[in-house]
This record gives structure tokens, sequence and C-alpha cells, in this order.
């Protein structure tokens, strides 16, 4: 049997809507929000054959666990997590050139959210996190991810230092980010198969994980802040990437 998982919020609920519609099983609207928003996501749920369920906003309040749900919460099939045996379809698909974002002591599903909309953004191939000490896909990270969690893979393991090694036997570069780095993040070649492993700010990477990285890369930091947040970082090194990759 199927698990179930709560999806709140506009841009969550039309993304699988518009991705995965077969997975809706039900959808609540808050019947103190009646505009063209939510009219059309309750017209997309219709055409598919699910009529929502107009009930208080205290209730979905509560269904939403009293996060920022806009007036829509919908309940729909969970899919599986992929895992480190999923490394080599994922490369295949990505045509050899994979673009990989490690999360490494990423606790805070706010953070999670915003490197998955990130990622997303940057065409990356798979966001990989490990299965503890690690946020895990809730309903917040959905809606701050805003759609991407439909969008691009994530792969939970349970060693990620053994995932590392894993993607290394595959031909896949390991950088790491680390503000004492010699190197700087524009020194370094983004332009083959790449694992970008990003640490939590403050804490930055497990040592094993940094033990592991082929190669480590600082953001160089001109201001008064001493590290970035972890989303924010992670855009700044996929984009640069990006840019290399697209400059030939």
């Amino acid at each position: 049997m199927s698990q179930k998982v709560t999806v709140f919020g506009l841009h969550a609920v039309r993304s699988v809507l518009k991705q995965h519609p077969e997975r809706l099983i039900e959808l609540f609207v808050s019947r103190e929000r009646q505009d063209a928003s939510v009219a059309e996501v309750i017209g997309q749920a219709e055409a598919i054959g699910i009529r929502p369920q107009w009930i208080p906003k205290q209730a979905l309040d509560k269904r939403a666990e009293f996060g920022n749900h806009q007036g829509v919460v919908a309940t729909i099939k969970a899919t599986p997590p992929l895992n480190e045996n999923d490394f080599s379809s994922l490369i295949e698909k990505a045509g050899g050139q994979p673009l990989f974002l490690v999360l490494d002591n990423v606790t805070d599903p706010h953070n999670l959210g915003a490197c998955m909309r990130t990622a997303d953004a940057a065409g990356a191939t798979a966001v990989v996190v490990p299965k503890d000490k690690s946020a895990q896909i809730t309903p917040t990270v959905r809606k701050v991810a805003c759609g991407a969690v439909d969008n691009i893979p994530l792969v939970v393991v349970t060693n990620l230092a053994r995932a590392l090694r894993t993607l290394q036997e595959l031909n896949v570069w390991v950088i790491g980010t680390a503000g004492e780095a010699e190197k700087s993040l524009y020194q370094i070649d983004f332009k083959g198969p790449v694992a970008l492993v990003m640490g939590a700010e403050g804490k930055g990477m497990r040592r094993l994980t940094r033990e592991t990285c082929d190669e480590l890369a600082s953001i160089p930091l001109d201001g008064s802040v001493s590290s970035l947040n972890v989303s924010v970082a992670s855009g700044v090194c996929l984009f640069e990437a990006v840019r290399q990759r697209n400059a030939d």
C-alpha cells in the first residue's frame, strides 16, 4: 500500500497537478479562500476527477501543521526516494555528464527546500542527502521548493562517504566546499561529471565527508560575513558550473 504525504501551498499543489496528477488523492480548500488562484487549482483537480473538500481555515491549518498553506492542502501518494543503486542510471540519463548536489549536515527543512529549488533551476541531475542527520522531504520542504521536489530526484543514502566513493568509482569528480580551501571556486573545472558537496552553514562538512572529496574549493567573500547560507552557497557554486558548461 502506498504511503500518503501532505502537500500544502499553491506552488506545491500546482506542481503535483502538473507533473504527477495521478498521485493526487484528496484536495482540501479553505472556505475563507475563494479567488482566481484557488479556483485554478480546483479546476485542475476536478479535471482529473478529484472534487475539493471545503473546510474551515482552522481545520486546514492543522492539516498543514500550521504552515503557510495559502488555502490549499492536498494528500498525495508518496514515491520512494532513490538510493545509491540509482547513481548509474542517473549518470546515464545525464548523458555521462552529471551534476550532483550533495548536502552534508543540512538539517533545516527550509534549507533543503531552498537547495532543491536552486538545484532544479540549475538543471542539476539529483540532490543527494544522508538518511540520518539530514532533513528529508516534508510538507515544509515541498512548500519552500516551489514544485522542485517533483522535478529533481532526491537520492537518500545510508552512508554519505561510501556513496561519494561509489560516485568516484563511476568517474564522478567530487568537489567539496570549505572556507579554508586554497583553491577558489573560480579555479575549479566543473565541465566533467561532478558531485558538488555542501556543508551546513557554520558546521560545514563532516570530517569523513571532507576527506573523501577529490578537491576542495572556497567561495571568495569580501564583506564582513564569514559564511553564506547553504542554499545561497549552493546557488553560487551550481551556477558557476552552469556558466562553465555553457561557455563552449
